[in-house]
């Protein structure tokens, strides 16, 4: 066998270029395959992670207007009224169950924040929350203080600064809590600096966060829609809790048992199970990528390995005239075939992580090693090797070696 390893190298070697090619097609189609995965598990990854930071084992509820659909899910078209800041109050009052209740709603999307001379654009969203909304939403400070709830009875002009509208406003020697700054118009003083949540997916630093009781003031306009996120304190009574805050909104929203809910309830894991529901059609689309070019990479090594028999017919005649068994001729080509696929495969595999990673870079995610894709590329490509050597070897087992003798 060992003797058989080392004739299938050496063949290998005489045979550079036409190896390189055939490696090269298995390792392209591995590394399709292992690094579309690889990204695949990163985002993954990267998805779960925001989520948690975001709150993922809460729930929120919201207007029925805003068309929201879940997965196959779908909602009735029709407009309802929207939340009222008067029902979210009262929802919040009356839901005495363990758990951080907030209210919040978008004040602005395209706000401008100003301090002194310098000033962001306006793209900042500007956001009217209570002082329980950073620990539903899974935000942290990383100086000062949150909202205190006399803060919001008494609607102060106070704001909670994203961490890139507080890089952009105050330089690195300036100490932003307590300074007046101006957004979209209103003079509000600093009391908190957000800590960065990094580039994501889900979430931005470009943000600020100010009283909803103030908000609701400077910002008013008509249909005011507001949004309840709950957060359980202990997740495992989410599902329930969900249930009984569908049965305490329905008696705010003055419904008879009879009406259908006009509000969603929507839990934060649900959006993540959409995400990763629709990421598998990206799996069976790299898996098919994959599999095509090596079916591809399979007809070009059983190719080079036909050329490299007929190549060799003289070599297989001496061996089998000096005693070599066909035995011993199929399973040196067999060799030689799984060791180009191997070859190939490996090479494949690292490119493929390597490849997979930089989008894992890119999400700030921890390096991500598939190692059941790992395992399976390196099955296929033994089968690949298998496959396409398998004929060449009979073919070189049953040459006659009085005529391969005579060969040339």
């Amino acid at each position: 066998m060992m003797e058989n390893l080392r004739i299938s190298f050496r063949a290998i070697r005489s045979n550079k270029v036409r190896t390189i090619l055939t490696i090269c097609i298995i390792a392209f189609g591995i590394m399709a395959l292992v690094g579309i995965l690889t990204a695949i598990d990163a985002i993954k990854t990267s998805l779960t992670d925001q989520f948690t930071l975001m709150g993922a084992n809460s729930f929120s509820i919201t207007s029925r207007g805003l068309n929201v659909q879940i997965g196959e899910t779908r909602h009735r078209s029709k407009n309802f009224s929207y939340i009222s800041y008067k029902e979210a109050s009262e929802f919040k009052s009356r839901f005495r169950e363990p758990a951080w209740v907030s209210i919040s709603f978008n004040a602005s999307g395209m706000a401008t924040v100003k301090y002194g001379s310098e000033t962001t654009d306006p793209n900042i969203s500007l956001v009217g929350v209570d002082e329980n909304y950073l620990s539903v939403a899974g935000y942290e400070l990383a100086s000062g203080r949150n909202f205190s709830p006399e803060e919001l009875e008494f609607s102060r002009r106070i704001v909670l600064l994203g961490s890139d509208v507080a890089d952009n406003l105050f330089s690195p020697g300036i100490n932003p809590l307590g300074k007046e700054i101006s957004v979209a118009g209103l003079k509000l003083r600093v009391t908190g600096i957000l800590k960065s949540k990094g580039a994501s997916i889900t979430s931005t630093d470009g943000i600020c966060f100010m009283p909803v009781t103030t908000a609701r003031q400077y910002f008013s306009r008509p249909d005011m829609n507001y949004r309840i996120d709950i957060m359980p304190i202990n997740p495992a009574n989410l599902d329930i809790l969900t249930g009984q805050a569908e049965a305490i909104f329905r008696v705010v929203r003055n419904l008879d048992p009879r009406d259908e809910s006009d509000f969603n309830i929507t839990k934060s894991d649900s959006i993540v199970e959409l995400l990763l529901r629709n990421i598998k059609f990206i799996t069976l689309a790299a898996t098919i990528i994959g599999l095509v070019t090596l079916f591809g990479a399979a007809i070009g090594l059983m190719n080079i390995m036909l050329v490299s028999v007929r190549e060799r017919t003289r070599e297989i005649g001496v061996r089998k005239a000096i005693g070599a068994k066909p035995g011993t001729i199929r399973n040196q080509f067999l060799f030689e075939s799984i060791m180009i696929g191997q070859l190939g495969g490996i090479c494949g595999i690292v490119l493929g992580i390597l490849a997979g990673n930089v989008v894992s870079s890119l999400l700030n995610s921890s390096f991500v090693v598939p190692w059941l894709w790992v395992f399976v590329g390196i099955v296929l490509c033994f089968l690949v090797g298998v496959v396409s050597g398998y004929a060449p070897a009979l073919k070189a087992a049953g040459i006659d070696p009085i005529e391969a003798l005579r060969y040339e």
